[in-house]
């Protein structure tokens, strides 16, 4: 069984330039592009959020897919910088989305982690565990920079990328996948949560990112020609088969010492680093859209996605395009799609209303509450509370009956 794969992306409205930063770091337009390539990012509004950015880009994800809410059934979310430690971030898209269907949860690898919960998607897809996986790559990075470390402030920007994967009979989809870890260099690149064990309390500190950039350098050099060569291996395919490589967007030298290494142009790499930076987990899934709207994927192409980043961790999978890919949806279908969102969005907020009435009316134990002798075998009878039929699992909107689009004539 074979899984086809078509994404979606979001990125925030906000443009923060070279030299926006340079007005409040010590540092230049002409320092950061010549060590890094990176001339602007994206930085999330105060109405965004890791999770508001991840359901953006999978309600793309989910339109050019042409596949209902209703139908995934399983949701993954690669992500360093959830809203909350618990709920995950891709219950809450799940709950948002509709996809009442879905298992939904969070996945941890850092910048690697897209490739992470690809593997994990498209085994559950071969199992037959599910006909359709969401996996989403979703970051606010900026909010857990430190902007007096000029070293890494200036590198990391906002956004999201999502991707379908769904069984299919049709030529394409994910053909290998390599992934590692190497907890060693752990403190190569760390957000630590706030509590170290065994510290002077004076040491724990806030949720602010830290790199040793040089080390980070010499293993992400070497680790993504390794990873590649592996993958390619693997699939059985060697490195002039391969039209595009999609690589997680770091630094353009280190993408340039591993076109280096496997000795290809610089050009068979994707890179939109200049205009976006470097959005970790969800670099890769925004580089892959922006890949196929500009014509750089066709049918059949054979594509590597490669990441690496904190744990120390390392991913690369290697896909071959779908030849055929599914319908696009008309215009009409896109409108009742987004009426159908708005529904959820309402839906879920009556839910959380519902869930406080039933606590209100059944009440709880108070703490400390000691039962009475026999009380345990003749438990009290509450009232049941029926949820109301509108909140009941809900349904996409039936499909009109057919006409022309807006646009299209009409025989007189």
């Amino acid at each position: 069984m074979r899984t086809w794969s078509v994404g979606g992306m979001a990125i925030p409205e906000r443009v923060l330039s070279n030299d926006d930063l340079s007005g409040f770091v010590d540092t230049s337009d002409e320092w950061i592009r010549t060590r890094t390539g990176i001339r602007e990012r994206r930085m999330a509004g105060e109405r965004e959020s890791t999770a508001t950015l991840g359901l953006r880009a999978a309600q793309m994800a989910l339109d050019v897919a042409n596949v209902s809410p209703q139908d995934v059934g399983l949701i993954i979310v690669a992500t360093s910088t959830a809203d909350y430690v618990f709920p995950s971030t891709a219950s809450l898209i799940q709950g948002w989305l509709g996809a009442t269907h879905a298992g939904a949860f969070d996945l941890s690898a850092a910048c690697t982690g897209f490739v992470y919960a690809m593997e994990m998607a498209s085994q559950s897809v071969r199992a037959g565990g599910v006909d359709v996986a969401l996996v989403i790559g979703a970051e606010t990075m900026t909010r857990v920079l430190d902007w007096g470390d000029r070293n890494t402030c200036v590198l990391f920007g906002d956004g999201a990328g999502a991707v379908v994967l769904r069984a299919s009979d049709v030529p394409g989809g994910v053909l290998s996948c390599v992934l590692g870890s190497d907890g060693s260099g752990a403190d190569l690149l760390a957000i630590p949560n706030g509590y170290k064990p065994h510290a002077h309390p004076s040491v724990n500190g806030a949720h602010k990112l830290s790199m040793d950039g040089r080390g980070v350098y010499r293993f992400a050099s070497r680790i993504i020609g390794d990873s590649v060569a592996e993958t390619l291996a693997k699939a059985g395919l060697r490195i002039d088969d391969v039209s595009l490589i999609v690589p997680h967007q770091a630094n353009q030298r280190i993408i340039d010492a591993a076109a280096r290494q496997l000795k290809v142009p610089v050009d068979r790499f994707f890179s939109n680093l200049d205009r976006y930076g470097n959005t970790s987990a969800a670099s890769i899934p925004i580089a892959l859209c922006e890949a196929v709207d500009q014509g750089r994927i066709r049918p059949s192409d054979y594509v590597v996605l490669v990441g690496f980043g904190g744990g120390l961790t390392w991913g690369a999978m290697a896909l071959q395009w779908p030849e055929e890919l599914p319908p696009e949806m008309g215009e009409w279908s896109l409108r009742r799609r987004r009426v159908f969102y708005t529904l959820m969005r309402w839906r879920e907020r009556l839910l959380r209303l519902w869930w406080r009435i039933q606590v209100i009316v059944l009440g709880t134990a108070a703490p400390g509450t000691e039962l009475e002798p026999g009380d345990a075998a003749r438990p009290r009878r509450l009232p049941r509370l029926r949820m109301p039929r509108f909140l009941q699992r809900p349904r996409e909107p039936a499909a009109l009956p057919p006409g022309p689009e807006p646009g299209e004539g009409r025989e007189d």
